[in-house]
């Protein structure tokens, strides 16, 4: 997986205009003039979740053809212009492949330029997500008041200002549920907790120059960037954790 960012010496390739496969960095900078914020690793992650698949040189270098490059900007434009998530992206553009036509949604209308100066939090033009009360919390964990409180008091469960919780505090209480299942109680999972919000940290430093934007589609991608990267720091994650144990149980 050898890139470098540029064209320089020992990269893949040079920017072409007789069509040859160039290298990351120059589809990289091909693309930041429509899409400032993508970068090599975005460009990647893409890869890896196989909305583009460049050639290979022997050395391992990524060789980008102009219609990979087109496909990369297509995919960034589904994401900043429509909100799409890569599992449909990828149907829609399979589908282009086919010879098929695809109707896309409407594209989202920008906020007008009072409202963004308005605006405190750009949170707070989504709407609201589904919250649920501690009844609900309680039975969809399969658990008791004691246990609940417990998993709060050590802050994996937090409820919001009005004693509700969203979805992810149920993944968060059926996750604990089970693990308590082998033996695993709630100071035991400190360090996981304290790990995720290290982990929430450094995405958050990255995201955070893309919220703070102008351009209301720059900050609405950001979510979409702290999702990717999300995604793949809990793929790391478990991957370290999986050789972590090989070495301990060999």
């Amino acid at each position: 997986m050898r890139d470098t960012p540029t064209g320089g010496a020992g990269s893949a390739g040079t920017a072409s205009s007789d069509g040859r496969p160039v290298s990351i960095g120059t589809v990289l900078n091909s693309l930041r003039e429509e899409f400032p914020e993508v970068t090599i690793s975005k460009i990647r992650f893409l890869e890896a979740e196989g909305l583009v698949e460049p050639k290979r040189t022997p050395s391992g270098y990524r060789k980008f053809t102009a219609e990979d490059v087109e496909r990369l900007a297509s995919v960034l434009r589904m994401q900043r212009d429509h909100y799409l998530p890569l599992k449909v992206i990828r149907e829609h553009l399979d589908a282009l492949e086919r010879g098929e036509r695809v109707q896309l949604p409407a594209q989202a209308a920008a906020p007008s330029r009072d409202l963004l100066e308005g605006m405190h939090d750009p949170d707070e033009e989504r709407p609201a997500a589904a919250r649920i009360g501690r009844a609900e919390l309680l039975a969809a964990a399969g658990v008791d008041e004691a246990a609940l409180a417990d998993w709060e008091s050590y802050g994996l469960i937090v409820p919001d200002a009005g004693g509700g919780y969203d979805a992810e505090a149920v993944t968060v209480a059926k996750l604990v549920a089970d693990l308590g299942r082998f033996g695993l109680e709630p100071r035991h999972l400190r360090a996981v907790k304290a790990a995720a919000e290290r982990e929430a940290g450094l995405v958050e430093q990255v995201v955070a120059p893309l919220r703070r934007h102008r351009n209301p589609q720059t900050r609405a991608h950001a979510e979409a960037t702290a999702q990717e990267l999300a995604t793949l720091s809990v793929r790391l994650h478990a991957a370290l954790v999986q050789t972590a144990l090989r070495g301990r149980l060999q």
